[in-house]
């Protein structure tokens, strides 16, 4: 995708974009959840490795999966038009209250555990890793009884017909969810001319103030966040929550910041955060 867009915004021939496959440790470990072995970092250590040692220009990730503080020697130079930010539920129902009573859900994601657990105190969750196709079939051998993916990821995948879509209101997704973000060299001055010519300044706009939000956090892989800031006219509405791991505590915001404000966002995850019980304070503050 990032690849087509810049050749058709700068008029390069198809296959001017040389693509370099790297296999990250996220994508190697499928063992064992990522917030036990290293969190996000497993997604961007080895390709930061390949744009720091000059074998790449740029580097494109999934901006869920990049870490809120990241390397000052690197720049965040442009993001692709947001997917669908919700999530699909796979398996046994069509929404989270027909789930049958103690079902088995498959989701490393501390957010969405905590999120179904409030939803629903009965549900169990178990760790499930691996590609779409994989999760499916663990699904499939009865396993599980059903799983959350991304509906942005099958979106992509062509897969826009797989599980049912939970609302934004019932799921808030994690900060940053649907967005492809492309990372260059901080002073690469020609990388970052070119990246952003094919930069949605909305979508950015959008997911810097959900990642101030995380970072003033201080949140890990071990934390239940969500976060989703949008456009509404010439401000940025933006909706956040934070719960404990169990889903049994739970703290949700609301608030509209202008365009651009990063300090807001971190403002009121501060506040947020100095207000929480013990449960939720504790997985942010390391205690």
């Amino acid at each position: 995708m990032v690849a087509s867009a810049l050749e058709q915004a700068h008029g390069w021939p198809t296959g001017s974009v040389v693509i370099l496959p790297v296999r990250t440790s996220g994508d190697s470990i499928q063992d064992r959840p990522l917030a036990e072995v290293g969190g996000k970092a497993l997604w961007t250590k080895e390709l930061d490795l390949a744009l720091l040692a000059g074998e790449t220009d740029c580097s494109v990730h999934s901006m869920k999966d990049v870490e809120s503080e990241r390397p000052g020697t690197l720049r965040i130079a442009a993001m692709l038009q947001r997917e669908d930010v919700r999530e699909r539920l796979i398996g046994a129902a069509a929404s989270i209250d027909a789930l049958p009573e103690g079902a088995l859900i498959g989701t490393s994601s501390p957010r969405r555990s905590a999120q179904l657990k409030r939803l629903r105190p009965d549900l169990r969750t178990v760790p499930i890793r691996g590609n779409v196709d994989t999760r499916l079939a663990k699904l499939a051998a009865g396993e599980v009884d059903a799983t959350l993916l991304a509906a942005a990821g099958l979106n992509r995948l062509g897969r826009e017909e797989v599980g049912a879509a939970i609302t934004v209101a019932e799921m808030l997704p994690a900060p940053a969810q649907g967005a492809i973000g492309i990372e260059c060299g901080v002073d690469d001055a020609a990388a970052i001319a070119l990246l952003e010519a094919i930069d949605h300044a909305e979508t950015h706009r959008a997911v810097l103030a959900e990642r101030a939000f995380c970072r003033a956090l201080g949140g890990t892989c071990h934390s239940p966040v969500a976060a989703y800031a949008r456009f509404e006219a010439d401000r940025i509405a933006f909706d956040c929550e934070i719960l404990s791991e169990d889903g049994s505590e739970h703290m949700a915001e609301t608030a509209v910041f202008a365009i651009g404000d990063l300090e807001s966002p971190a403002t009121l995850a501060r506040a947020m955060l100095s207000g929480a019980p013990a449960s939720i304070r504790n997985l942010f503050e390391g205690g």
